[in-house]
């Protein structure tokens, strides 16, 4: 008898065991945690060519499938080709790349790379043997060459990643997204699952220097909420429901094509994304959301801003990490900001005045509002900007308060945030514009609006409450006007605006630094599209304006 209990325990130990294994085993397989996410961005090293690619899957019902290849040949790119929908499947990207001084005489490069179910035709160089198409899974087809000067002929493909959606797209430089999904199975065609490729060695953007232009004007275009999904969106309270009758409504190609329209109309000279680009519950691969977000604006050329929303982080990615790829982005000005202080993304943009001149006209600080409430049980909502912030903030303002004044017209200063300050909801104030739900600013306050009068800041504008587009003017104990308080409002269809029929919008400012004026408005996205809505003067002789002057 006690023998067959030993046995019996025995028999259970290890059945336990092995159901530990496997649970360890599939944990480490399809886990994927958000310092993991985009692991393979430090192997974009230059050097090296890629020199085949493939996909594997792997199944949970089957402990002996794999996703992972050896490590000393493989490369993976961290991103499950199911966005994690597959209950009982991933699958990965995979792919080989040498250094080209390693290239030995039976290494192939791969020069190509195409998608489809049908063989790619064979090409014939003229020299040697016809290039043949290779064939890997979902429907991968490679251009490979033994030849080693491919390496450096520009055609070599030196890294390959992953983006999801009808409408993805790559800002970077030499990056080519593939119009055909992966043709996997029905998942990865749904997702619209797709492969970018890069040629040549990656390139470091080199930041613009954002100018006054010499008509002594500068245009400022504020996008603010403006929601992009992993995928063309679901459209929340549209107005109208349909802008082409019989076209059903997409969030986000819509909200892109009203913003493609202003840019090309209005000829911002900078835009500032004041949070909430991305809209984290949609977007469970964020990178593809963000690089929508700013394509059309790197394709025009235009300097760029980013600050984060309470959404922006709700995804795969957080903030340091988005931040990390807004930085390598072209035409951007964005920047983490110092580590020692709260939050990511606290910054200034100087804007120089006109020619060549190393004087600044304009000084636009960024800061990040955080996220939610650290404090639930005292101060309900959101967060709230830190005492390390304001301290920033004000020693900044302090130590280049000589050096504008050097400037020989009038300097001015801005502030961007995404969530309101507390005084934005105080009633009694003079406001102009849409103010149709309850600020939902936080519940504390720190204290950053004095602080932004003390400095010498003439506007603050935030996002976050999508149907408020109202300027509020505060004014200071002599009942002189000190500081406007605008919101952006609401540009995004993957948002909510289902307020009294409300139109999505974007706010622009417009600087003329001969005066020392700033006039704003905003436009629509349906109705009258050629209007500007509200417009107003808010600042003029580098003073800020009240109603007698501004309305």
């Amino acid at each position: 008898m006690a023998r067959r209990l030993v046995r019996t325990g025995i028999q259970l130990s290890l059945f336990t065991a092995f159901i530990l294994l496997i649970v360890l085993f599939l944990d480490n397989r399809f886990s994927v945690l958000p310092t993991s996410i985009h692991g393979h961005l430090p192997m974009h090293y230059s050097g090296f060519v890629i020199t085949d690619v493939t996909v594997t899957t792997c199944s949970s019902l089957n402990p002996f499938t794999s996703c992972h290849m050896d490590s000393d040949v493989w490369h993976r790119v961290e991103k499950d080709l199911y966005l994690r929908s597959g209950w009982t499947s991933a699958a990965y990207v995979q792919f080989q790349r040498k250094k080209e001084e390693e290239l030995g005489p039976d290494d192939k490069v791969v020069i190509d790379l195409k998608i489809g179910r049908l063989t790619p035709p064979t090409e014939y160089s003229g020299k040697g043997e016809p290039e043949i198409w290779e064939p890997r899974p979902g429907g991968i087809w490679l251009k490979r060459t033994a030849s080693r000067h491919a390496s450096d002929s520009g055609q070599a493909v030196t890294y390959v990643d992953v983006l999801f959606g009808a409408d993805a797209v790559d800002p970077r430089p030499n990056w080519e997204i593939k119009d055909t999904p992966l043709l996997l199975d029905g998942w990865t065609e749904k997702l619209e699952t797709r492969l970018s490729i890069r040629r040549g060695n990656p390139t470091k953007s080199k930041k613009p220097v954002p100018r006054i232009n010499e008509n002594g004007k500068f245009k400022v275009m504020q996008l603010a909420d403006i929601h992009l999904s992993t995928g063309t969106g679901h459209c929340r309270d549209p107005i109208p429901a349909e802008a082409i009758a019989g076209q059903k409504c997409e969030a986000d190609p819509r909200t892109l094509e009203f913003i493609e329209r202003l840019l090309d109309e209005e000829k911002p000279d900078m835009v500032v994304f004041s949070g909430d680009q991305v809209n984290g519950e949609t977007a469970p691969d964020a990178q593809s959301a963000l690089f929508k977000s700013v394509k059309l604006i790197t394709d025009r050329k235009i300097p760029y801003a980013a600050i984060f929303g309470n959404h922006d982080d709700e995804g795969d990615l957080n903030r340091e990490q988005l931040m990390a790829i807004y930085e390598d982005l072209p035409y951007s000005l964005s920047t983490a900001g110092p580590e020692d202080i709260d939050g990511v993304g606290n910054y200034i943009v100087e804007v120089l005045d006109r020619g060549k001149s190393t004087h600044s006209a304009l000084t636009f600080y960024l800061l990040d509002t955080h996220s939610y409430s650290p404090d639930e049980r005292q101060f309900r909502g959101y967060d709230w900007i830190k005492p390390s912030q304001i301290r920033w903030f004000k020693n900044t303002a302090q130590s280049l308060r000589r050096k504008h004044q050097e400037y020989s017209h009038i300097h001015m200063n801005m502030a961007f945030i995404h969530i309101p300050l507390p005084e934005y909801r105080t009633s009694g104030k003079y406001w102009h514009g849409a103010w149709d739900e309850n600020p939902t600013a936080p519940g504390f306050n720190s204290g950053f609006k004095s602080a932004l009068e003390e400095e010498g800041v003439l506007f603050v504008s935030c996002g976050h409450d999508h149907v408020n587009d109202y300027c509020m003017l505060e004014q200071d104990a002599n009942e002189q006007p000190s500081l406007w308080m605008c919101y952006g409002g609401g540009g995004g269809f993957g948002g909510y605006g289902g307020y009294n029929d409300y139109v999505r919008r974007v706010r622009f400012f417009d600087f003329d630094m001969n005066t020392g004026r700033v006039m704003t408005y905003k436009r629509l996205e349906w109705g009258k599209t050629e209007d500007k809505i509200d417009e107003m003067m808010i600042v003029d002789g580098g003073a800020v304006k009240g109603p007698n002057t501004a309305s």
